[in-house]
């Protein structure tokens, strides 16, 4: 199915207003450990499931803040991520997006990451290439780890993940330029998409993380794959590294063994 794009990024432009609401983001629940939900991710998420479904009423949607167990995953499926970054939103750490893919038949097809406080709407589709508010956009051509900028993902809501990530962080970070966390997966693989990075990985990262995040990178001119280099399944949580194609390589090959 071909998706206007104007039409989809409008979407999500329009939730600019409600992300941006301290008083709802102040509204929170734990789910679990480092785990949180506030009133805006609620609303991001209704508002745009209704906007969909009038303008695309046979496609399923998946979304972070729902249960997703009746979806048909061969058919079509939206897959969104209403607020990527909540604890940065919580904080009033300026760096949260909504996230959303659009996956036919076991791929994603299309897909923007909207970051609001910067006004930035990153959005690709298959074949068309990846554009950042209109302009088009290319993966880096770093080929080396030493001209390398890396950002990492800390899998903050497993902490028996944090031994083996930190060690991991740091051989990584002995021989790149140096590494970045931003706390949002979806800003970090768009960052990818658009060269400002080189690299993203973070194990066990949900669906909505990174489903728009693939489209964006791969008509950029990069890759994404999990850690030992294979296509990740779209709506399967995996442990996902974004690059401009030779950092990730040399990440597979030399930093991921027996990690999975």
């Amino acid at each position: 199915m071909r998706i206007d794009m104007e039409k989809l990024t409008g979407i999500l432009r329009e939730t600019r207003k409600l992300m941006l609401d301290e008083k709802e983001a102040s509204q929170v629940t734990e789910k679990g450990r480092a785990d949180y939900v506030t009133r805006v991710d609620y609303h991001v998420q209704e508002f745009v499931r209704d906007r969909l479904e009038e303008a695309w009423p046979d496609i399923q949607f998946m979304g972070e803040e729902k249960d997703n167990s009746s979806l048909d995953y061969g058919g079509s499926l939206w897959i969104l991520d209403p607020v990527d970054g909540t604890t940065n939103l919580i904080h009033g750490f300026m760096h949260s997006a909504v996230s959303l893919g659009l996956c036919e038949h076991g791929e994603v097809v299309c897909g923007a990451v909207y970051q609001p406080y910067a006004d930035e709407m990153f959005y690709a589709a298959k074949g068309e290439g990846a554009y950042l508010n209109g302009e088009r956009i290319r993966v880096s051509a770093a080929a080396s780890m030493k001209d390398s900028l890396i950002a990492i993902g800390t899998t903050p809501y497993e902490r028996e993940y944090a031994d083996q990530n930190f060690a991991l962080f740091k051989k990584i970070f002995l021989d790149c330029q140096d590494i970045r966390r931003i706390g949002s997966a979806a800003i970090e693989l768009a960052y990818v998409a658009c060269g400002r990075l080189d690299a993203f990985f973070e194990q066990n990262l949900k669906p909505w993380d990174f489903a728009a995040g693939t489209i964006l990178i791969e008509e950029a001119g990069g890759r994404v794959t999990d850690f030992r280099g294979r296509r990740p399944v779209p709506w399967e949580n995996g442990s996902i590294i974004g690059s401009n194609g030779k950092i990730g390589t040399i990440l597979v090959e030399k930093y991921m063994g027996g990690i999975r």
